[in-house]
């Protein structure tokens, strides 16, 4: 049998996560408009398994049904997301007073069940209206999010003593903007780079935006990851170096320090010194992402390494065009998720380290906003029962190296598990299922899994 995990300081937030596109359905439902999602999801073959999110999991009509699940689980908090688009059709101007109205009825079944509602208010569904001038590549852009972060918090500050402005913004820009792999699917390259400026940006202002309306506890929850270098040359450390400060740098240093990472202020748009006094607003917290370490190396040389490197490489579904100046290796020796992403339970101690060693008094407590892993193990045709043991292991081992972590000295505070519903995975469809609850999705029925009981029963414990 496994020990026991270590015991956690009293007051320890033990939470679940998830966000609206991906679970919410009903995307013509009382007025919502558009998002950047939904056009993305209409176009042929950006989704693998060519699925929708018209209906996921129904949770906009089911969220009492879901919130029931949390209670049953034990949490502490829920972090959602608000759908900007279903506040603010058009994302400014209009406010669309039976959108906000749901999300007024959710964090009072959530404050109902004793458990703490944590908005994050932007969780890359853009509206659509203001992506088709320009998206996260617009100025205008962040100006607009500060306006409906007031929307939101008028309503809602006086019940809600968390929150969260962006989710990673690192995939927004590089997924969506860079790559387009992701909404809108634009492949700019590094010409995404005003997309990570407009985007903290637009945390500045809507941490002040939040404030002034009477919100508290205000944070961020960025992706960070430790990054591991593929060789021991001189180019693959220098490529290491940049993909570390394109995917954790670029987006920590600004908020955390007020000043970007040397080299990267010239190419980005604005007066951006100005810029830097609000996008470094004082936080409560911080929110850190994390799922595994990325191996990265220098693009090879050889012929031979060129012809096979020719058309780029992937990690975790994702294509990594061939012409940029680091490759993605895929990390060996360790088990992989359904999703092909490495196992690393310790990489997040690791990575809690860096960000202590990196900026020092200048962080404030931590929360580990997501942390999860994809399985598709379902119901047993005979029992019903969904055995995943390999995502109890999977949380088991991450818990524990979080303990190691603080004992080292990270202030943290929570730790959210993605998610608690299988739902709709991105550009993956419903391919990938990280719920702690499984889902059915033909007809939507939700069943725990053997890792819903694993959490309560770790929450119950008190540890």
């Amino acid at each position: 049998m496994t020990a026991p995990v270590p015991e956690f300081p009293a007051g320890f937030l033990w939470g679940v996560s998830a966000s609206a596109f991906q679970i919410e359905g009903s995307l013509t439902a009382d007025g919502r408009g558009p998002s950047s999602w939904d056009a993305f999801t209409g176009e042929e073959g950006r989704v693998k398994d060519g699925s929708r999110a018209d209906v996921t999991t129904d949770h906009y009509r089911r969220y009492r049904e879901d919130v029931a699940l949390m209670a049953e689980l034990g949490v502490g908090a829920y972090r959602f997301s608000v759908s900007w688009s279903r506040v603010l059709p058009e994302g400014h101007g209009r406010v669309n007073d039976k959108g906000l109205d749901f999300y007024d009825r959710l964090v009072d079944e959530l404050c109902a069940s004793g458990i703490t509602p944590v908005p994050t208010l932007f969780h890359w569904d853009t509206p659509l209206a203001l992506e088709k001038d320009g998206g996260w590549l617009n100025r205008d852009t962040a100006e607009r999010f500060a306006a409906y972060a007031s929307v939101v918090a008028e309503r809602l500050a006086d019940r809600v003593p968390r929150w969260i402005t962006i989710n990673e913004p690192a995939e927004v820009t590089l997924l969506g903007y860079g790559l387009g792999e992701h909404a809108p699917g634009r492949r700019l390259v590094f010409d995404a780079l005003p997309a990570a400026h407009h985007q903290l940006l637009a945390h500045g202002l809507g941490v002040q935006a939040l404030r002034a309306a009477g919100a508290r506890e205000i944070g961020i929850a960025a992706s960070h990851s430790p990054i591991w270098t593929a060789g021991d040359s001189d180019d693959d450390r220098a490529a290491a170096e940049l993909y570390d400060t394109l995917t954790n740098r670029l987006f920590a240093d600004p908020i955390l320090t007020g000043s970007y990472p040397a080299g990267l202020g010239s190419l980005l748009p604005g007066p951006v010194e100005e810029d830097l006094k609000t996008i470094s607003e004082p936080l409560d917290w911080y929110g850190i992402n994390y799922y595994n370490p990325m191996l990265v190396g220098a693009p090879q040389p050889t012929a031979a390494a060129a012809a096979e490197a020719s058309a780029g490489s992937s990690f975790g579904g994702i294509e990594i065009p061939p012409d940029l100046p680091f490759t993605i290796g895929q990390i060996e020796g360790r088990e992989l998720t359904d999703f092909g992403w490495p196992v690393v339970p310790d990489g997040l101690r690791e990575l809690l380290g860096i960000m202590r060693e990196r900026y020092g008094d200048r962080l404030p407590p931590l929360y580990i906003t997501e942390n999860g892993c994809s399985y598709g193990d379902g119901p047993d045709p005979e029992t019903g029962r969904i055995d995943d043991a390999r995502r109890v292991a999977y949380h088991d081992g991450h818990v524990r190296a979080l303990h190691e972590a603080m004992a080292e000295g990270a202030d943290v505070r929570g730790y959210f598990i993605w998610s608690i519903l299988d739902n709709f995975e991105w550009a993956e469809g419903y391919r990938q299922r990280f719920g702690l609850v499984h889902v059915d999705y033909e007809t939507l029925a939700r069943t725990p899994k053997e890792s819903f009981a694993w959490y309560r029963d770790l929450i119950k414990s008190g540890r």
